[in-house]
């Protein structure tokens, strides 16, 4: 097992993905770029036809990756996402195995995955698992006496099945020996708060130590996973005064310790780190739609008259507000999928698919267990976990996992770097 899967390594390609993009006007520009496989249900380990793997399953995306390699080092990319329960706080993205269906989740799913992942065809392949997204975080945000809390996360901190769940995937999975785990960690704009970091930190470490897996079993942490928070925002700093007024107080900011992607992945390093990660554990950024470019990208600072017209004036996420995440208007392509591009961070990635919907914007009903989130909606005037404001999604998009045109098409107008 090397330090970085991502040094010195190429990152498989998703023929299925790359298709869609090429198949956009534009998209060639793009289609040669890795993205994660996403197991978003049992049947698609084996393949489902399903919009999000096609008629692959993970043997055949497997196969295809060791035809990739051609004998040289190769990263396999590859989204655990199958929780009972799972996704609490976002009917979009519901899943479909219920609170109390552990036991399903280990036989029926992470026991068929790991006996794939451990194929010694495979042996070569470094495979890289973003372990559970929207799950641990959910836990200390969205549960009671929180005004964030909802029934079902309240739910599934009392039964303690998100917990187990991780612990169990994270020891079948990480006793293979090519497998690195990469458990999720959020976001800025979720887990930047004090009493929301170093709680999740916690939590992480305890996931760690349940259902017989130890910390030896986590090679890092993904942030940003799905998501929308800038990687940096250079026209502000949280330690600035404007105006008299701090950063930190302005409506954008709300008191969050850090402005973006990139300083709180390496903060949040260092605090797993002190809660009793290996001091080696990398991070990687999911960067396939924060790049937040096009004409609109600002050039530079806000004006000084307030805090306020400081920071949303130069800031380049342009979400309404930073809890807001689906399918989001403005939003374009990151930086691309690059090896250790800074101190502690293992890779930059394209974990989530570009061009793949959150949500659907209205009630469509479906066989795959997705529900409908009114964030979604882009009428909706938002709920405690977004301050109450617009949800800021695009119109007319289908439900979660499938191609979104619209979507594709405004992430290339608004890549950044441009392409």
């Amino acid at each position: 097992r090397v330090d970085n899967p991502y040094e010195g390594a190429d990152v498989y390609v998703n023929p299925i993905w790359s298709a869609n993009a090429a198949s956009e006007p534009g998209g060639d520009a793009i289609a040669d770029q890795p993205t994660g496989v996403w197991l978003d249900q049992i049947s698609a380990i084996e393949g489902n036809d399903s919009p999000t793997t096609g008629s692959m399953g993970l043997r055949e995306h497997l196969d295809e990756a060791v035809a990739q390699a051609a004998g040289e080092p190769m990263v396999f990319q590859v989204v655990i996402y199958n929780l009972p329960g799972r996704d609490c706080a976002a009917l979009a993205s519901n899943g479909e195995l219920g609170p109390d269906e552990i036991d399903r989740y280990k036989e029926e799913y992470i026991d068929p995955i790991a006996e794939i992942l451990a194929d010694p065809a495979y042996a070569d392949l470094r495979i890289v698992t973003t372990v559970e997204i929207d799950s641990l975080p959910n836990l200390v945000t969205n549960v009671s006496p929180r005004e964030t809390a909802t029934p079902e996360c309240d739910e599934m901190l009392a039964n303690g099945n998100y917990v187990e769940g991780v612990g169990y995937a994270l020891a079948q999975l990480g006793a293979i020996d090519n497998v690195y785990n990469y458990v999720d960690a959020g976001h800025h704009g979720w887990i930047g708060w004090a009493d929301n970091f170093t709680a999740s930190a916690a939590l992480f470490y305890e996931a760690a130590n349940t259902a017989g897996a130890t910390p030896d079993d986590v090679h890092g942490f993904i942030a940003n996973t799905a998501n929308y928070s800038a990687l940096v925002e250079d026209n502000f700093s949280i330690d600035q005064t404007v105006a008299g007024t701090p950063v930190r107080q302005s409506q954008w900011v709300d008191w969050n310790q850090f402005t973006d992607e990139l300083s709180y992945s390496q903060a949040l390093r260092e605090e797993l780190v002190s809660q009793g990660f290996a001091s080696d554990i990398g991070m990687l950024i999911d960067t396939s739609r924060n790049g937040w470019g096009g004409p609109d990208r600002p050039t530079g600072p806000g004006p000084q008259t307030s805090v306020d017209a400081y920071v949303d004036g130069g800031r380049y996420d342009r979400r309404i507000q930073s809890g807001n995440w689906c399918n989001q208007s403005g939003a374009g392509l990151g930086e691309r999928p690059q090896a250790s591009p800074e101190p502690g961070i293992d890779a930059y990635v394209w974990m989530k698919p570009p061009g793949e919907s959150d949500g659907s914007s209205e009630l469509i009903p479906n066989p795959e267990g997705k529900g409908f989130d009114r964030m979604c909606d882009p009428t909706y005037e938002g709920n405690p976990r977004n301050g109450y404001n617009m949800s800021g999604a695009l119109a007319d998009a289908p439900i979660s996992g499938h191609w979104f045109s619209a979507q594709f098409q405004e992430l290339l107008d608004n890549a950044y770097p441009p392409l």
